[in-house]
């Protein structure tokens, strides 16, 4: 078989909004292309509410607050059952007002804020853990960012 016949593992990503916005136009692809190599399956990213955002945020860590992003890996955010979508990852949500501030604050477009968080959750679908890994999610969320034209990553960020 040659090296053109082979099916190379390949990553889905679908996008769900509660407000449709331009920022998320090829947010798709962006994700699919900026993956690591290997990142094969499929990942549902949402664009949501403030509101819904702190709600998923006090359920699942027990913080009362809106945050930027959070990453379901391979479970039914509202039951907490397998998914049986075959290789699917997880779900990103990420709450659009907390993205358009922040990218106001950084100074730089919404689509790239969310595609700064978007490529950071799928990291954490992936089982990186920047909390608990030693630098490995960071230096892997710098190279990935780097090639795929970002000029700053979430961890990065958080450390300066």
């Amino acid at each position: 078989m040659s090296r053109r016949a082979r099916a190379r593992p390949r990553l889905r990503v679908s996008i769900s909004s509660d407000r449709p916005t331009r920022a998320t136009a090829g947010l798709a692809a962006f994700l699919e292309t900026a993956a690591p190599r290997g990142a094969a399956g499929t990942v549902e990213v949402a664009i949501i509410t403030n509101a819904r955002m702190r709600a998923l945020n006090a359920r699942f860590r027990g913080v009362s607050k809106p945050t930027d992003v959070l990453s379901f890996p391979d479970a039914d955010v509202s039951s907490g059952r397998k998914s049986s979508v075959v290789n699917y990852l997880g779900d990103i949500a990420i709450a659009l007002d907390v993205a358009r501030r922040q990218a106001a604050e950084r100074r730089h477009t919404l689509t790239t804020e969310v595609r700064i968080l978007a490529l950071h959750g799928l990291l954490h679908l992936l089982g990186y853990d920047h909390e608990r890994d030693q630098g490995e999610m960071r230096r892997i969320e710098e190279r990935l960012r780097r090639r795929a034209g970002l000029t700053e990553g979430l961890i990065t960020r958080s450390r300066s």
